[in-house]
């Protein structure tokens, strides 16, 4: 398909349609031109038919920045059509000047000079630090990315302000949990589809694991950006990163390949390559459990990544190869004993079920996984367990199921 659509997108209609920002425009022109239906369009950016059809219609206005990141996504609108004022986030890539979710001006000043204030600084000072950013990483767990940008922003800062006075073993301290700020706002920032930003981050954070020299850490962001790349449904991408995480730091701990190993399985699968997934799955088991004989051995970051976490990413490439009871059934093996302080993650794999579900026909084990779902996906899962419940409700509803229309309803209610 990667090639008809950069074809596609240099249609005169559909190119005035994307810098005009109509996207009614663009579903008609899109619908007429590859002849897709409303459901089969809806099943692509994750909106139930009705809603394509209101947008079409002009009934309803894409006001919503998940919206319009699904619908970019999911039609594959390449990013030279979308980089216009009305993104303004796409300049904090080249720039790091504006305002919003990226490294702003001041902080990168910061990084890259000597400031001028010299901040005390010792192991047990580092240590606090370090302890913050773990119960930080837990809390964003239970209650989302959202309340703790600001906070973790902040944090960075009294980071950095630390190198100034740092000598020696303690300067290599503070850069490695730079890096380790760095990589998770780099989360946060793709947990909001904040893209260029998120992209922002990693490559900060991978620079500075480099300066630290921490394996770890410079193939996790190369983990990650393989895990956006498969966010947004380039698989071939995400597997061609998730190989530069293992080549590119082979000091990393067994989890850490491990981790690198499954995202390739998942860029497999998301292309519908059913043995490349499943023989890389089984190798990422074998590194896991290699791991987990020596836990010690172990970044903190890598505190989720365990058997019950691994049943899940088995259930996630089952989905993608439509093999739907394969998914169920470790979907829901992962669920019932993943514990709840790991909220966002549950709402995420209760949508993905859902999805299972809906594809195997079982309407009425979809309708309840997805209506439970709902109101968690719009509270911590924003945009991503969100976009999988629409995904859930547009296969019900090209079955013509009405369990669809009571998801469709449960979705409306909280959107």
């Amino acid at each position: 398909m990667g090639d008809s659509r950069v074809n596609l997108w240099t249609h005169p209609q559909l190119m005035s349609a994307v810098a005009n920002e109509d996207w009614g425009a663009v579903f008609r022109t899109y619908r007429k031109l590859t002849g897709v239906s409303q459901t089969r369009l809806g099943e692509r950016v994750g909106l139930a038919q009705p809603d394509v059809s209101e947008i079409e219609r002009g009934r309803r206005r894409v006001t919503s920045s998940e919206v319009r990141q699904r619908i970019v996504s999911g039609l594959g609108i390449p990013a030279d059509l979308t980089s216009s004022a009305a993104r303004p986030e796409a300049s904090l890539v080249p720039a790091l000047t504006l305002p919003g979710p990226g490294p702003d001006e001041d902080l990168l000043a910061r990084v890259t000079s000597v400031v001028d204030t010299s901040h005390r600084i010792d192991a047990a000072t580092l240590d606090w630090l370090d302890r913050l950013l773990a119960e930080h990483r837990r809390a964003e767990d239970l209650i989302g990315s959202r309340p703790l940008v600001d906070v973790m922003r902040q944090q960075l800062r009294t980071v950095v302000d630390l190198y100034a006075s740092a000598r020696g073993p303690l300067a290599d301290r503070v850069v490695r949990l730079a890096s380790e700020h760095a990589q998770f706002l780099a989360w946060m920032a793709q947990d909001q589809a904040q893209t260029a930003a998120a992209l922002a981050w990693y490559d900060r954070s991978h620079e500075w694991a480099l300066e630290a020299g921490d394996a770890n850490m410079a193939a996790t962001t190369l983990s990650m950006k393989a895990h956006m790349a498969w966010s947004g449904g380039r698989g071939t991408r995400c597997v061609r990163l998730a190989e530069a995480a293992r080549w590119s730091a082979p000091g990393a701990s067994l989890g850490v390949q491990g981790m690198a190993v499954q995202m390739a399985a998942r860029g497999h699968a998301l292309n519908g390559d059913t043995d490349d997934a499943h023989r890389l799955l089984d190798d990422a088991q074998t590194l896991i459990s290699r791991a987990s004989e020596h836990p010690e051995d172990e970044p903190v970051w890598m505190y989720f990544y365990d058997e019950t976490w691994f049943t899940l990413q088995r259930g996630m490439a089952a989905l993608h190869l439509r093999n739907w009871q394969s998914a169920i059934d470790h979907l829901t093996a992962g669920l019932d004993v993943l514990p709840d302080e790991f909220r966002r993650d549950k709402t995420w794999y209760r949508a993905c079920l859902a999805h299972a579900y809906a594809g195997a026909g079982e309407a009425g084990q979809a309708a309840t996984a997805g209506v439970s779902s709902v109101r968690d996906a719009a509270e911590v899962g924003r945009p991503h367990a969100w976009n999988e419940l629409h995904t859930a409700a547009s296969v019900l509803m090209r079955q013509g199921a009405r369990e669809g229309r009571d998801l469709v309803a449960a979705l409306r209610e909280h959107d």
